[in-house]
C-alpha cells in the first residue's frame, strides 16, 4: 500500500501542535485587516490571533483573499515525486473557492502523474468541525486505512459533522450581508444573538436567535443534545473568537451535560474570523445529521 499525505488549508484552525503530529500539510490562506496582508498559519508565526481579533475590534477593515490553483501545484506536486499519494480535505465550497482551487490542481497533476493517487475532498465544513473531520480521516489512517478508505470514510461522514455557532457582535453579519443594517442595530440594542450552523451545502445558516451571550452558548449544547449521538464518548471541539472563557464555559457544560470525556479548544483563526468577529463561539460534534 502507497504511502500518503493528509492535505488542507489554513481555515481548519486546527492547533499547530495537533497537525504537526498528525503530519498535516497545510495550505495557509491569506488576510487583509486595515489593508496590510496577513499569512493565516495554524503557529501564528507572522502575527498572534489575539492581535487580529484586538484590530477587529477597533472595526479595522478586514477580507479575505482567495487563493488559485497555484498556490496549491508546488506543494501537492512536490509530495506526489517523493512518491507519496495525496488527499486533500478543503475548506467549504459553499463558503470559499479555496476548495476548488485545490480540486483543479489535484485534477491537473492526476493527469500528470498516473501511477499515483491524489484525491480531492471538499468537506462542506468550517473553521474547527473542517479540523473534526480530518482529526477523524487521520484516525482512520492510524489505523492501517488506505487512501481510498479514507476519503471514501471522509464522504460518508462529512454530513454527520455538526456545526452550531453564534455570533457576539451581528456588527459583522451586517458587513457580510448576512443580516441587514436595521437588524442588526435593532438586534444588538435588545442583545439579540443569532443561532446558526453550517448545513448540507456548506453555507452558514441562521437558524433562530437567543436573547443574552449565556442564552446563545447554552443554545449551542441544546443543538448538541438534539443531534448528538453518543456525544460522552467523542471528542468535542470548540472554536472561539478571542473569547477563551466563553468557549471554556461551553466546555464545561458539555462536560457536565453530556459526559464529554475530551473537549478540543483553539481559535477561529483569522480567515473566518475576519467574517464571524470577535466573540464568536462554535461548537462541533458528530450527529445524526447536521
Amino acid at each position: 500500500m502507497s504511502d500518503y499525505v493528509i492535505m488542507t488549508d489554513s481555515s481548519c484552525d486546527l492547533p499547530a501542535d495537533l497537525a504537526k503530529k498528525m503530519e498535516l500539510v497545510v495550505l495557509p490562506l491569506f488576510v487583509y485587516v486595515d489593508d496590510k496582508k496577513y499569512t493565516n498559519y495554524l503557529d501564528e508565526r507572522e502575527i498572534s490571533f489575539s492581535e487580529i481579533y484586538a484590530k477587529l475590534r477597533t472595526r479595522c477593515p478586514a477580507k479575505t483573499s482567495a487563493v488559485n490553483m497555484n498556490d496549491f501545484m508546488e506543494p501537492m506536486e512536490q509530495l506526489l515525486k517523493s512518491g507519496k499519494d495525496v488527499l486533500y480535505i478543503g475548506f467549504s465550497s459553499g463558503l470559499s473557492g479555496t476548495y476548488n482551487a485545490g480540486a483543479a490542481a489535484a485534477q491537473e497533476l492526476a493527469d500528470k502523474y498516473a501511477e499515483r493517487k491524489i484525491y480531492a475532498v471538499d468537506s462542506l465544513c468550517a473553521s474547527m468541525g473542517q479540523g473534526l473531520l480530518i482529526y477523524h480521516a487521520w484516525q482512520e489512517k492510524q489505523k492501517g486505512k488506505s487512501i481510498d478508505e479514507v476519503r471514501d470514510f471522509t464522504e460518508d461522514t462529512k454530513l454527520h459533522l455538526c456545526h452550531w455557532f453564534t455570533i457576539d457582535d451581528l456588527m459583522f453579519l451586517k458587513r457580510g450581508g448576512r443580516v441587514s443594517g436595521a437588524t442588526a442595530v435593532v438586534g444588538s440594542m435588545l442583545n439579540i444573538k443569532p443561532v446558526m450552523h453550517v448545513d448540507n451545502d456548506g453555507h452558514l445558516i441562521k437558524v433562530s436567535t437567543a436573547r443574552g451571550r449565556k442564552a446563545s452558548i447554552k443554545a449551542l449544547a441544546d443543538e448538541a443534545e438534539k443531534r448528538g449521538v453518543d456525544l460522552k464518548n467523542q471528542v468535542i471541539f470548540i472554536s472561539h473568537g478571542d473569547c477563551v472563557d466563553d468557549a471554556n464555559y461551553l466546555a464545561d457544560i458539555m462536560r457536565t451535560r453530556f459526559g464529554v470525556k475530551e473537549v478540543l479548544v483553539n481559535y477561529v483563526g483569522p480567515v473566518i474570523g475576519a467574517h464571524s468577529g470577535p466573540g464568536t463561539i462554535a461548537l462541533f460534534f458528530l450527529g445524526r445529521e447536521r
